[in-house]
C-alpha cells in the first residue's frame, strides 16, 4: 500500500512538472517563396547591398486567406498549450518605433545595422519563427492543399522542425478548411520537435554570435593591451568561460583589432526570470569591462542571434 501510494505521489508531481513546462513562444509567417509567388515582395538597402524580403504588411492588408490561414494555425498550436505570436500586431509596433531607430545613432554617427526582418524578430521576441508556404491543387471538381511549414530558430534561422504534405481532394474551396485538413495528422509530431529544440535551450542555452571589434579612436587601447598583466583579448576570453552555460563558445578569429565568437551559449532567462537576449548579455560584458577596467564601449545589434561589442567609445 506504501509503495503504490509513493508511485502515485511521484506520479502526480511528474504530471505537475510536465503541466508547468516552458513552452517556446512561436510567430507564424508567409515564407518568402510564397510572398515571392503572389508579388508581396519590397526591397531596402542593407548598408549598401539591395535585398529584397517580405512585405508581410502589403499581404495581411490584401489576402484575406493570408490572415485565415495564419489565424486557422494559431488556434491549432494553442490548442496544444503553444503560446503565439501574432504577426499583424507585431507590424504595428514595428510602426511605432521606426521613426525612434530611424533616429538612433552612435555618437560617431553608426546607424543600427538592423534589416525589416530582423527588427521584425527582435520586437516579436519569439523564441521560433514558422514559415508556412502552401498551394491549392484542382483536380475536377475536388480541391487539395499541398503545404510545407519549416520551424525556424528566430536567433540562429536553423530548421529545428518541419513538415510536408497534401491534404485528401475536397469538395471544399476554403483555403483554411483544406489547410487544415492537410496539416492536422502531422502538426503533434512537429509540436513535439520544437518542444525538444526549447528543452534543449533551457539545458544548454541559446546559439548566438557575438563579435568584439575596437574603434579606430587614437586612445591606443587595442585587444593586446595589458590590464593587470593580462591582455584584453585573455579577459574577454575568460568572462565568456564563466558567464555562458558550461563554459560553451567558440573562438573562430581573432587579432588585436577583433574576436569572432560563435555558438555562443548564453542562457535562456536571466536571474530575476526575464528573457535572456544577445544584447542583455554582451550588455553585461561592457558593464564588467567599465567598472573593473574603465574601458568604455558600445553595444549594436544585428538581429537576435548577433551583437557587436566595440570597444573605445559609447
Amino acid at each position: 500500500m506504501r509503495k503504490l501510494l509513493l508511485l502515485t505521489c511521484a506520479f502526480l508531481v511528474a504530471m505537475t512538472s510536465f503541466g508547468q513546462a516552458k513552452k517556446p513562444t512561436i510567430m507564424i509567417v508567409p515564407s518568402d517563396v510564397w510572398c515571392n509567388q503572389n508579388g508581396y515582395m519590397m526591397t531596402f538597402d542593407n548598408m549598401g547591398t539591395i535585398q529584397k524580403i517580405p512585405d508581410y504588411k502589403k499581404a495581411l492588408q490584401t489576402d484575406a486567406n493570408l490572415l485565415l490561414v495564419i489565424s486557422t494555425i494559431n488556434n491549432l498550436m494553442a490548442d496544444r498549450g503553444f503560446p503565439l505570436k501574432n504577426l499583424e500586431s507585431t507590424l504595428k509596433s514595428i510602426e511605432q518605433r521606426a521613426a525612434e531607430d530611424n533616429m538612433t545613432t552612435s555618437k560617431s554617427g553608426a546607424e543600427l545595422a538592423e534589416s525589416p526582418l530582423d527588427r521584425l524578430k527582435r520586437i516579436a521576441k519569439a523564441d521560433i519563427i514558422l514559415q508556412l508556404t502552401w498551394t491549392v491543387n484542382t483536380t475536377g471538381p475536388k480541391k487539395s492543399i499541398t503545404f510545407n511549414l519549416q520551424g525556424l530558430d528566430a536567433y540562429t534561422d536553423k530548421q529545428i522542425a518541419g513538415a510536408t504534405g497534401t491534404g485528401a481532394p475536397s469538395f471544399s474551396t476554403e483555403i483554411p478548411v483544406l489547410l487544415e485538413e492537410a496539416i492536422l495528422s502531422h502538426l503533434d509530431n512537429f509540436n513535439a520537435r520544437l518542444q525538444n529544440h526549447f528543452d534543449d535551450l533551457l539545458t544548454n542555452g541559446r546559439e548566438v554570435r557575438i563579435d568584439i571589434r575596437v574603434f579606430d579612436d587614437g586612445s591606443g587601447i587595442d585587444l593586446e593591451t595589458e590590464f593587470n598583466g593580462y591582455e584584453l583579448a585573455e579577459i574577454i576570453d575568460e568572462w565568456m568561460a564563466e558567464n555562458t552555460v558550461s563554459g560553451r563558445y567558440n573562438k573562430t578569429d581573432g587579432s588585436h583589432n577583433f574576436i569572432y565568437f560563435e555558438q555562443v551559449r548564453v542562457p535562456l532567462f536571466r536571474p530575476n526570470g526575464a528573457a535572456m537576449d544577445t544584447e542583455f548579455f554582451v550588455r553585461e560584458l561592457s558593464r564588467h569591462l567599465r567598472t573593473k577596467y574603465n574601458i568604455n564601449s558600445k553595444v549594436m545589434t544585428r538581429g537576435l542571434g548577433n551583437a557587436v561589442l566595440v570597444i573605445g567609445e559609447k
